[in-house]
């Protein structure tokens, strides 16, 4: 049985989508919330579900804050982003905060429960729209893809390492350096990109801005 939850605000859409998943021999969804905090509170007291359908925009926090926050307590749950949002900056933020799935809203009932299957077998459903953003982005031509950077040789290092999911001390251990000397590389490279968290490199280094 997979046990689905679900943080949508549209009471319509979670309502329909929670009672056609209960219906479902192999699924259940008992856990239907209008915000990433409701979900928080929940998970705190009950088994956290095998994947979450998170939408983006919420009251409160974001969907995209959420994920991170999520997938940091509990790690096995894939996320599976259901929303109106096609532009790339959401798309990539919610891949690189940890999502492993990405749903256009008017994705039909059927869809979404082939995706969950999808999700649970090791996929990474997207709908056509959103799957065509990534190809593209990454077809882009290298010139475009890797503009000019004032990044060192060993930043640039890091931020590879950093984009391939690696701790501080992974990262250390890679270059053979010292995790503080890792840690005054990430300060300049935060310095320099005008960020303020590992997130931001990461996306920055998706979508070929380093």
């Amino acid at each position: 049985m997979i046990e689905v939850g679900i943080v949508e605000d549209n009471v319509k859409i979670r309502n329909l989508i929670q009672r056609y998943l209960d219906m479902q021999e192999n699924m259940s969804c008992k856990a239907a919330m209008d915000s990433v905090e409701e979900m928080q509170e929940h998970l705190s007291k009950h088994d956290p579900p095998d994947v979450l359908l998170m939408d983006i925009q919420l009251p409160g926090m974001s969907g995209i804050e959420g994920i991170g926050l999520i997938k940091k307590e509990y790690p096995e749950i894939e996320i599976l982003m259901l929303t109106v949002y096609h532009d790339s900056h959401k798309i990539f933020d919610s891949l690189v905060a940890g999502a492993s799935g990405y749903l256009l809203k008017h994705t039909s009932l059927p869809e979404i429960k082939e995706s969950i299957e999808n999700l649970i077998e090791g996929g990474a459903p997207m709908s056509p729209q959103i799957a065509r953003k990534v190809i593209q982005h990454f077809n882009k031509p290298e010139t475009e893809k890797k503009p000019e950077s004032d990044l060192t040789a060993r930043e640039q290092d890091i931020v590879n390492g950093l984009v391939d999911g690696l701790s501080y001390k992974m990262i250390a251990d890679r270059f053979d350096i010292s995790i503080d000397t890792v840690r005054a590389h990430i300060r300049n490279i935060y310095k320099k990109l005008h960020v303020n968290s590992k997130a931001e490199v990461i996306a920055k280094s998706l979508r070929g801005e380093i």
